[in-house]
């Protein structure tokens, strides 16, 4: 057994002591988010600082807390806040919490965040589904030793968002008539803000957003055999494509005033799983 699944089986079995609800959907919740529980039938919350040896997020506008209940009737884990590369943490402990809910039972992951709009087509505001992403600028979470209990040593990453999960998203989107963009999602380690050469050079690799998260989140849920799927709210252009400087209260002030739409989208698509 290795180190990495070691820890993992300690903070498991934690989890266990407390309770025997098995999640079907993970849902991480990006800025602009925090308020998703009223959307879900609450049966237990579990602060991230009573996990044995858990990442505590460290991020204004991250509370730090699993939100465990239903989702329409679909059993679901919500956390509330993720932890960041950029606080510090090893990539491995970053994605822990993504293993953790695979430990818990879930078969779908549902990531959400705020980003920068790359593509000159989007507009602050927008959602975009994440149809492939870059994460070539951050360390992947699959370096050392391969935790063999949840997966294999090369994964195969050719369909990372799973095709029938963004056939329901677009789906969804229709139904109550909300816009949505399409696009490639890359990933940054932060926590500064890129600068636009660092842009220009983005778009010209295909990247149609930026954020300082979930690509890896993204790779150590198919590593272990997940389903994934995304959604970004562009809450603001990326750096060199608008004249304003960006700050991190300017972000979750957009992704704020979108979140009412945002939440519907996210759970009558995941009332669908």
């Amino acid at each position: 057994m290795s180190i990495q699944y070691e820890k993992l089986e300690k903070c498991y079995e934690y989890y266990r002591s407390l309770t025997d609800f098995v999640p079907r959907v993970g849902l991480i919740l990006g800025s602009g988010l925090g308020g998703y529980a009223k959307n879900m039938k609450v049966e237990l919350e579990i602060p991230y600082s009573d996990i044995p040896g858990f990442p505590v997020s460290t991020v204004q506008g991250h509370d730090g807390k699993f939100l465990l209940g239903y989702i329409g009737n679909v059993p679901a884990v919500a956390m509330k806040g993720r932890v960041h590369y950029y606080e510090g943490y090893d990539m491995k402990d970053v994605v822990l919490p993504t293993r953790l809910m695979k430990r818990m039972g879930i078969e779908v992951l549902f990531l959400t965040n705020a980003a920068g709009g790359i593509n000159p087509k989007f507009h602050v505001g927008d959602f975009m589904m994440i149809t492939d992403q870059i994460s070539s600028f951050v360390p992947s979470p699959l370096i050392g030793e391969n935790v063999s209990e949840l997966g294999e040593r090369f994964p195969d990453m050719t369909h990372i968002y799973d095709e029938e999960l963004m056939r329901l998203i677009e789906e969804t989107a229709r139904e109550e008539s909300i816009s949505l963009q399409k696009g490639v999602y890359l990933q940054t380690t932060g926590p500064n803000f890129e600068s636009p050469a660092e842009i220009r050079m983005y778009a010209v690799l295909g990247a149609d957003a930026v954020g300082m998260s979930t690509s890896c989140e993204a790779i150590a849920a198919r590593h272990a055999g997940v389903h994934v799927c995304g959604i970004s709210c562009i809450s603001n252009m990326a750096s060199g494509l608008s004249d304003e400087e960006l700050s991190h209260l300017d972000v979750q002030a957009v992704a704020d005033k979108r979140s009412g739409e945002f939440e519907r989208l996210v759970t009558k698509s995941i009332e669908k799983m």
